[in-house]
C-alpha cells in the first residue's frame, strides 16, 4: 500500500473543499436541508456538471471518471467536512456499484450514463433497519432474512404480465423520497422457497408511495416507500444472486461512511480549537488550561487514527472489484466495518468536546456543533452500532474461536 496521495487526489480533495466552503456553509445548510428534497439541486448540479462526483468511480465507457473506491473515499470526506446534503451516498456509493455489478449491458448503458451525469439519482431500498445487515456490516445473512418476505413482511415480486408486481413497504431509505430511480429488495418464489432479487422501479412509477421521514440527522434525509402492484424490471438476470454483490459493496460504503465521518471529526475539532483560542476566563484564553489541551490531544491522536484505518479501508475496497468478485485477505474484508467503528467514535468524541467546550453557547440546539453530533449519532443508528460493527469483525477474523488441536 502507498500511502501517499496522487496529484489528481489531491485535486479532487482541494477543489471539493474551496466549493464546498463557498455554497456550504451554516446558512446554506439550513437552507438545504429545509428544501422537499432534502439538497440543493443547484449544488449538486455543479458537483455533478463541473467535477464529475456521481460518476467517479464510474467506467468512462459510461461517462464516469475510471477512478476507484479511493478517490470515491476522498470525496465523502470533503462532503462530510461541509456536512453536504448530497444524493452522492445514496446514488455514488450505495447505488450505482450495484447497477455496474449486476445490470445488463441495456440497463448498464441506459442508466449509467445519466447517473454519471448528474441527471438520475437513485436510492437502495431495503425493508425496516435492515440496510448494515444487507451490507455485511453487521451480520452475514446468506439468505436474505433480513429482506422479510412471507409473513415477515418487507417486499414481494410476483410475475405478472410484461414484467413483475412490487407489493410492501421500505422505511428509512436513504434518499428515497426524492430519487428518480429505486433499487429495491424484493422477495420472490414464495413463503417456503423465497429469494431475495434487485429490482428497478421508476420513481414516477404507478401505486408507488413516497413520504419524507423525520429524521435525526437532517443531513441525511431518508424517505419512506410503499409499493402497490408497482410494475418493476428485475435488474440483471434471475440467475444471479445479488447478496453476495451486496455483501462486497459493503466494504466500499464502510471505507466511504468511516471517510465522512472523519472529514465532519477533523472540521469539528478544528472549529473547536479555533474557539478554544479565542474565548478568555479568568484573563486568558480557554485553550491555554492544560486541561483542556490534553482533552483536544486525545480527539486529535483519535480522529488521526481513525483518518488512517478509513484511507486503508478504501485502499483495501479499490483492490477488490465488486464487478469481478476479486478475492480478499481477512484483513482486508473487515477493515471497513473496523474502520466505520473507528471513525463514528471519532466524530463522536470530537462533536460531544466541541459542544462542551463551546460552552453555554454550544448547548444550544441552534449551534453549528450540534449537526456533526447527530450525524455521528445518525449514522450509527443505520449502519452500526459500533459494537456490532467491531463484532461482527471479530467473527470474520475468527478472533474469539478456540484454536484446534
Amino acid at each position: 500500500m502507498d500511502a501517499r496521495f496522487t496529484d489528481e487526489q489531491h485535486e479532487i480533495r482541494r477543489t471539493l473543499r474551496e466549493l464546498l466552503g463557498k455554497r456550504c456553509g451554516p446558512d446554506e445548510l439550513r437552507a438545504a436541508v429545509g428544501t422537499p428534497a432534502g439538497h440543493d439541486p443547484a449544488l449538486w448540479a455543479t458537483l455533478a456538471g463541473q467535477l464529475g462526483l456521481p460518476g467517479l468511480a464510474l467506467p468512462a465507457a459510461y461517462g464516469g471518471a475510471g477512478c476507484t473506491a479511493t478517490e470515491l473515499a476522498l470525496a465523502c470526506e470533503e462532503t462530510g467536512r461541509a456536512l453536504a446534503p448530497t444524493p452522492l451516498l445514496a446514488t455514488a456509493v450505495l447505488a450505482a456499484p450495484l447497477l455496474l455489478a449486476l445490470g445488463t449491458d441495456a440497463q448498464c448503458a441506459d442508466l449509467l450514463p445519466r447517473i454519471a451525469s448528474g441527471a438520475l439519482t437513485a436510492a437502495l431500498a431495503v425493508p425496516g433497519p435492515a440496510l448494515a445487515t444487507a451490507l455485511a456490516l453487521t451480520g452475514l445473512d446468506r439468505h436474505g432474512g433480513w429482506a422479510g418476505g412471507g409473513r415477515a413482511g418487507g417486499v414481494q415480486a410476483r410475475r405478472a404480465e410484461g414484467g413483475w408486481q412490487l407489493y410492501g413497504q421500505a422505511d428509512q431509505v436513504l434518499d428515497g423520497h426524492s430519487a428518480g430511480l429505486l433499487v429495491v429488495a424484493a422477495h420472490t418464489g414464495g413463503f417456503a422457497r423465497s429469494r431475495v432479487l434487485l429490482f428497478l422501479v421508476r420513481g414516477d412509477a404507478t401505486g408507488l408511495t413516497r413520504v419524507r421521514q423525520t429524521t435525526l440527522d437532517a443531513t441525511r434525509p431518508q424517505g419512506r416507500i410503499q409499493l402497490r402492484h408497482v410494475l418493476a424490471e428485475l435488474l440483471g438476470d434471475e440467475t444471479v444472486d445479488p447478496l453476495p454483490a451486496l455483501a462486497r459493496l459493503g466494504d466500499t460504503v464502510a471505507a466511504c461512511l468511516a471517510a465522512e465521518a472523519v472529514g465532519a471529526a477533523g472540521r469539528m475539532l478544528e472549529r473547536t480549537v479555533e474557539y478554544v483560542g479565542q474565548r478568555e476566563q479568568f484573563g486568558r484564553p480557554v485553550g491555554s488550561f492544560q486541561a483542556v489541551k490534553h482533552r483536544l490531544a486525545d480527539a486529535y491522536v483519535q480522529v488521526q487514527a481513525a483518518r488512517s484505518a478509513a484511507y486503508y479501508a478504501a485502499w483495501a475496497a479499490a483492490t477488490t472489484s465488486l464487478t469481478v468478485g476479486g478475492t480478499a485477505t481477512v484483513r482486508e474484508e473487515t477493515a471497513g466495518a473496523l474502520a466505520l467503528a473507528q471513525a463514528l467514535e471519532a466524530l463522536r468524541r470530537a462533536a460531544a468536546d466541541g459542544i462542551q467546550l463551546h460552552g453555554g453557547i454550544g448547548f444550544t440546539w441552534e449551534h453549528e456543533a450540534h449537526p456533526y453530533f447527530k450525524r455521528a449519532a445518525g449514522d450509527e443508528l443505520l449502519f452500526g452500532p459500533v459494537h456490532r460493527l467491531r463484532a461482527h469483525a471479530a467473527d470474520a477474523a475468527h478472533v474469539f474461536e478456540e484454536a484446534g488441536p
